[in-house]
């Protein structure tokens, strides 16, 4: 069959549009990514009064702009600035390469992944892992020894004020309605049934391997060096450890409901209620850096998560249960023996 020269240069225009899409679909996937969805809920009364600050246009000029603007870095680019990859090592804090701002999205400034919008006004605050009252910067450290798997840093340091001008700076006059919008994570209706990891398995390999990879391992930046992650890991020896508030099914699934995949927010999920708490148990048979001391959190045993995989407990339902579900039963029982209402 002869092609004639027009049939031949159609072909090449179309392989060329071809070429595009994907190009395009690459690059907004890594757009949202870097900048995921900032959504506002549309009947917020305050919302014509408050905008979500920016930090190419509002951030102030002089010393105070500065220490925020270091502070916003700090978030950003964790690894190198407090982490493993500092040039000075008696900056290096934080014990993996995760950043900040992977679990608290485009720099604390995202609906639904514990943003920093309003978070100074709500401390101190009583925590009950301390079973104590605790300061922002009691928070900040266990992160930094949880999720950052590293150890505390002081809080006379450039780097503690930097992060904590950032918080106050996000945290400026923001409406009591807007500040509990932002608040936290998405909540879920929890299932009455045993999370089942097999499921969570499917799912994780439809809409997470691409990005966090087998495993959990994640996708390193391009470079003859390490740069960091363009997609962050969330298991093996380089992640949050054992202790971190991630390591709990309900904790994660409410966190994944609000941002994952791509492109998800909380008024817009990608996955559904059952998806993300299957997903998170699964991602939660990963292996990852072990805390020491765990048994030492909650002090005040009945204030434990219920999803806290690791004991004691003030109860006696199994690990397994603590870990995987079904979870309420044991929050019946709490609420039954203790009058506590709970619901990660």
């Amino acid at each position: 069959m002869n092609i004639s020269t027009s049939q031949i240069k159609l072909l090449i225009r179309a392989v060329y549009l071809l070429i595009f899409v994907v190009i395009l679909n690459i690059g907004l996937n890594l757009f949202y990514y870097l900048y995921p969805p900032v959504s506002i809920n549309p009947f917020t009364k305050n919302k014509a009064q408050w905008k979500l600050k920016s930090v190419i246009t509002d951030i102030p000029k002089g010393k105070l702009g500065k220490k925020i603007n270091y502070g916003y870095r700090i978030i950003k680019e964790t690894f190198s600035i407090i982490g493993p990859q500092a040039k000075d090592k008696s900056k290096r804090f934080a014990g993996n390469n995760l950043t900040c701002n992977n679990c608290h999205l485009n720099a604390g400034r995202k609906i639904g992944s514990g943003s920093f919008v309003g978070v100074m006004n709500r401390y101190p605050q009583f925590r009950g892992r301390e079973n104590r009252i605790g300061t922002m910067i009691d928070r900040i450290n266990g992160c930094m020894e949880r999720s950052m798997n590293g150890k505390s840093f002081p809080e006379e340091s450039e780097e503690m004020e930097a992060i904590l001008a950032y918080l106050d700076w996000l945290s400026e006059d923001v409406p009591e309605d807007i500040a509990k919008l932002y608040k936290g994570y998405t909540n879920i209706e929890i299932p009455d049934f045993k999370a089942d990891t097999t499921k969570g398995k499917m799912i994780y390999m439809q809409n997470c391997l691409h990005c966090h990879q087998q495993n959990g391992t994640g996708m390193k930046n391009n470079g003859d060096s390490f740069i960091g992650y363009l997609y962050p890991p969330i298991g093996g020896s380089d992640t949050y450890n054992d202790g971190a508030g991630m390591n709990r099914v309900l904790t994660s699934a409410r966190f994944i409901k609000g941002n994952m995949p791509f492109g998800a927010t909380y008024d817009a999920p990608t996955l559904t209620d059952e998806e993300a708490y299957h997903v998170a148990a699964y991602i939660n048979t990963f292996s990852r850096p072990s805390k020491s001391y765990k048994d030492q959190d909650f002090p005040e045993l009945k204030l434990k998560p219920v999803s806290t995989p690791y004991a004691p407990w003030a109860d006696t339902f199994s690990e397994d249960q603590h870990k995987f579900g079904p979870f309420p039963p044991i929050i019946s029982f709490y609420k039954k023996k203790y009058n506590l209402e709970k619901a990660k």
